[in-house]
């Protein structure tokens, strides 16, 4: 496994695309103990060279430093999340904390720093291009957030913290994807399922099969609280199994319980916030935020969370009226009436639409089609091409000249082998230094359909098939020499931005006519019906503004503790009910998008932690740009190219919120927002 292991040259394949047809198990841990070795050789040559520090010989050779690091991490990485097996989990317990000594040795390396802080003292007479520029002001703005300047006893406790962190990540992330894969819900009768789709009641049995069932149905779980059968199903006990089963996860007594790391995790944090100089974890974070500062955040949302919640408790009302006194409504009814108001109200009835929501069609027709006419590229399937799993379909994209931009795979369909939720990794980033262009990962988890059987979306399978696409063209567009700055490597609370934006083309008429066809019969979606969608747009926004606060707020109150806050909380789950009462957001019948003991966007990794908020903050920009773009006509070559070329192709080069000002000319406003989610009247 070592002498051909694939890793350890650059892939010979187009776009250097990974060789997953010759990549086997057993290539991983090699390839990552020669990569971390490579590395630390590289950058040894760096920090004792014995020639003063130039911006060539120490941040530029520290770019071209651990490409075979580079190239296995974002192969398994990758496919941990999409296909993992317990051989892969075995490693990446073991590899995980050594990237994080790894990573360690790098930045705490007192040599190196002081060759990057002398070249930042420097900064102004080194003529440097403004990439370049911001290149070196990156570099020592991590050098000094990871702890550079601490003492040699301030580093060897940063170190064992920064180690336990990663593993516990790790642990918390394989225990929320196991615990989700056990707590599917089972039943034996398909009375039971009625409400459902016949295709979602065939798709419930096949899930069975593949967890080994002989007979009856199986609900497979999604990451977030709320389960999108809820919305169908008739049988009001089935829907409380469901949604128990939903939001019990995790918890004391579950097989896969997580509040233990959860705490663990929380100290750690704050514990190596104050290291740093920092309150707590969220000030640490968000400090190298576009938002700069905790205040700035929790002014936004408390402009947003009491109009979120009274919304909410109005549409609360007209759900009681719909039941009646049979009972009082609670959180596994919600969904479930909400439609039937939705279909008395809009006539808009979510089983009726999906027959013309097929999955290629969308693919094809509403999510390449919208990205050809606005930005003239264009997909050619690869099958001749090698992915991880045989799900997983490559596509070459050819760019707006006609020549080659790079790859796109898409991973549509939930396997128990793949963790929850939806999301866009980079597999080979682009750059100039190297000469590389994009290959982008789409993941999803609908549910599969019977073989011989189409594929049918919801609406909000749909959004997130525009959504994540979105993050794929922020990937395929960029445009940098250095490959730190790549695509979506921006700050947390900027990179939902652009894939925002992307989702208002879903219901954009141009769009929407072209893929939305019934797959049997080839009828449009009826303009009527495209018609009350668009009105039905604020419908339940109160709810779900409500859910997404109150996880945003749930992780804020987790990482403002400071180190003798976090020592005093020993049970999660009454946390969690304070903090969501303390923050306005306790609404029983609305339960957090994610509670904690699956919260994995903030524990199984840091990337969200205190940054959930990022969604909502991301969306300012958003409805600002939608905004711009209906004002000038929408679907437009012209309006493409210039949010390609002014945004999206800049990646993470230079300071986020100036390339914004830049593009748009001024700086966000809020108001778009507000009145895209109904909570503010306008005239």
């Amino acid at each position: 496994m070592t002498t051909d292991n694939p890793f350890f040259a650059a892939s010979d394949l187009p776009y250097q695309l990974p060789p997953f047809d010759r990549i086997a198990t057993g290539h991983y841990l090699p390839a990552f103990e020669r990569g971390m070795a490579e590395q630390r050789a590289e950058v040894e040559a760096i920090a004792s060279l014995p020639e003063p520090p130039t911006f060539d010989n120490t941040l530029v050779a520290l770019e071209r430093s651990g490409r075979v690091l580079q190239r296995v991490s974002a192969a398994f990485f990758n496919v941990t999340s999409s296909d993992t097996s317990p051989e892969l989990q075995e490693i990446e317990s073991r590899v995980v904390p050594l990237l994080s000594a790894h990573g360690d040795a790098i930045m705490l390396d007192r040599r190196l720093f002081g060759r990057v802080e002398q070249l930042y003292a420097q900064r102004d007479a080194l003529a440097l291009d403004a990439e370049s520029a911001w290149l070196l002001e990156r570099y020592h703005t991590e050098f000094v957030r990871a702890g550079a300047r601490l003492s040699e006893e301030e580093h060897v406790r940063l170190r064992e913290l920064n180690a336990e962190l990663a593993a516990l990540a790790t642990e918390f992330g394989n225990k929320v994807r196991d615990g989700m894969k056990a707590a599917a819900v089972v039943v034996e009768d398909a009375a039971d399922l009625a409400g459902l789709s016949a295709d979602a009641i065939a798709a419930a049995e096949v899930a069975a099969r593949d967890r080994g069932l002989s007979g009856g149905y199986a609900l497979n779980l999604i990451l977030p609280t709320a389960q999108p059968a809820l919305a169908s199903l008739h049988n009001r006990a089935v829907r409380e199994r469901l949604h128990t089963a939903s939001v019990g996860r995790g918890c004391a007594g579950d097989d896969h319980d997580t509040t233990g790391l959860v705490l663990r995790i929380v100290r750690l944090r704050a514990e190596r916030a104050r290291l740093l100089g920092f309150e707590h974890h969220a000030a640490y974070n968000i400090a190298d935020n576009t938002a700069r500062s905790v205040g700035a955040v929790q002014e936004m949302l408390a402009k947003l969370a009491p109009a979120a919640v009274a919304n909410a408790r109005i549409e609360a009302e007209d759900l009681q009226e719909a039941i009646g006194d049979a009972f009082t409504l609670q959180p596994w009814d919600w969904a479930y009436y909400t439609e039937q108001i939705r279909r008395d109200r809009y006539a808009i009835d979510e089983a009726e639409l999906r027959p013309y929501f097929e999955l290629e069609r969308v693919l094809h027709d509403g999510v390449f089609h919208a990205a050809g006419r606005l930005y003239g590229i264009r997909f050619e399937e690869r099958p001749d091409l090698p992915a991880y799993h045989d799900d997983a379909r490559v596509f070459e994209v050819f760019d707006r000249d006609g020549g080659p931009l790079g790859l796109f795979i898409g991973d549509f369909f939930t396997r128990p082998s793949k963790r929850g939720g939806a999301w866009a990794n980079a597999l080979v980033p682009q750059s100039r230094l190297f000469g590389t262009a994009p290959v982008v990962v789409n993941n999803l988890n609908i549910n599969r359909a019977p073989e011989g059987e189409p594929t049918l979306l919801t609406l909000d399978e749909v959004r997130t098939l525009f959504h994540e696409f979105g993050h794929a063209l922020h990937t395929l567009f960029s445009q940098v020499h250095f490959p730190k700055f790549a695509g979506t490597r921006v700050p947390r609370d900027f990179v939902e931005y652009p894939s925002q934006v992307n989702e208002v083309w879903m219901l954009w008429p141009e769009v929407l006519a072209n893929y939305a066809t019934h797959h049997r019969t080839g009828e449009p979606l009826p303009s009527s019906v495209v018609e009350r969608l668009q009105a039905a747009e604020q419908f339940n926004k109160g709810f779900a503004t409500t859910e997404y606060l109150a996880a945003t707020l749930l992780d804020l109150a987790w990482h403002t503790l400071t180190v003798e806050e976090a020592a005093a909380v020993t049970d999660v789950l009454a946390f969690e009910a304070a903090a969501l009462e303390r923050a306005g957001v306790a609404v029983p019948f609305v339960p957090p998008r994610y509670r904690t003991a699956y919260f994995a966007h903030i524990f199984s990794g840091a990337a969200y932690s205190a940054g959930y908020y990022s969604y909502i903050w991301s969306e300012v920009l958003d409805a600002d740009t939608v905004d711009w773009l209906t004002e000038q006509g929408g679907l437009r070559r012209e309006l493409g190219d210039a949010f390609r070329d002014g945004l999206l192709a800049k990646g993470g080069s230079a300071d986020s919120m100036e390339v914004y000002r830049a593009f748009r000319g001024r700086d966000p406003l809020i108001e778009p927002l507000l009145k895209r989610r109904g909570l503010i009247s306008v005239p």
